[in-house]
């Protein structure tokens, strides 16, 4: 019997005893094929043609890619460099801070009333988050923060918080860190309630004396698959950053301070309608998160 047959043997056998399973997941594949897999594929075709959404893509190889990183100074000195600067920072500290946030809530009584008061800002709009954070920075007297400073008399006039090019992207960073406490804060709470208890029990046994070594013997390692699951979301979410961004700072934003990868691409994509230019912005994203996924899986995941 060839090779062929005998695979093709196994999977008659395999669809003979698992067929029920395989109807069940069936809708499930079907809609990650089409609303995944394919828009995937389409970008990645799209990123080698001209495409202006008008006439039909023109094939025209690499040129989009030399251009991106050739050409577009824009890309590679403000968008990629603010949102890699943006992801280091705002990732592994909103990462920390979600985690220790849980941590403290989970050990407080009214942890229901925390939970909500924590969680509540990541499920707003960055819309209507602006309004706040706007007045807060406004770049007149009449800003909360400026109005504050000046009183207290560390500064003598009012910083332009939004127009200057130094203080921009930190100010996109503390909106965004005050907004990331979402999905992972949830999953991290969730996590540490389903520790089982006997496992400390067991570690004052053996020689655990603080809640500090409970977190790096004990809790850490059984709450694996929810740490990867956070990571995988804050490298996602730091590397999407566009809506606080845009609202915050503008589009474009005052000598591009605060570009990042996501707006520059809306901005072909959406604004000048190169399409084609906009999905080879989209995979050299994708790559770089996929790439940086595999590595949180790598690191969290079992071994």
């Amino acid at each position: 019997m060839s090779t062929l047959s005998r695979h093709w043997q196994t999977v008659r056998d395999a669809w003979q005893q698992y067929h029920a399973m395989y109807l069940f997941m069936l809708p499930f594949v079907l809609l990650f094929l089409v609303f995944v897999v394919a828009p995937v594929l389409t970008a990645a075709y799209l990123s080698f043609t001209y495409f202006n959404v008008l006439e039909p893509p023109r094939w025209i190889g690499l040129s989009n890619y030399r251009l991106l990183f050739v050409e577009d100074d824009i890309f590679y000195k403000n968008a990629l460099t603010n949102t890699l600067l943006f992801a280091v920072i705002t990732g592994p500290l909103g990462y920390a801070i979600s985690f220790t946030l849980a941590w403290f809530i989970n050990r407080l009584r009214l942890r229901q009333v925390y939970t909500l008061a924590f969680y509540t800002p990541s499920i707003v709009s960055a819309i209507a988050m602006s309004v706040i954070w706007l007045y807060l920075f406004a770049n007149d007297r009449y800003g909360l923060l400026n109005y504050l400073l000046v009183e207290i008399g560390l500064i003598t006039e009012p910083v332009a918080w939004l127009q200057e090019q130094s203080t921009i992207l930190p100010v996109i960073m503390v909106v965004s860190l005050w907004m990331s406490m979402g999905t992972s804060f949830l999953v991290f709470l969730a996590g540490l309630q389903d520790v089982p208890v006997e496992l400390y029990e067991a570690g004052m046994v053996d020689g655990v004396k603080n809640a500090l070594q409970e977190v790096f013997y004990i809790t850490l390692p059984v709450m694996r698959p929810q740490l990867l699951f956070g990571a995988v979301m804050a490298i996602v979410n730091s590397f999407a950053v566009f809506g606080v961004a845009a609202q915050i700072a503008g589009l474009p934003s005052p000598l591009y301070a605060g570009h990042t990868i996501v707006a520059h691409l809306y901005d072909y994509g959406f604004i000048r309608f190169e399409m084609g230019y906009a999905a080879a912005i989209a995979v050299v994203l994708f790559l770089l998160t996929f790439v940086l996924g595999r590595w949180a899986m790598r690191m969290f995941g079992e071994r």
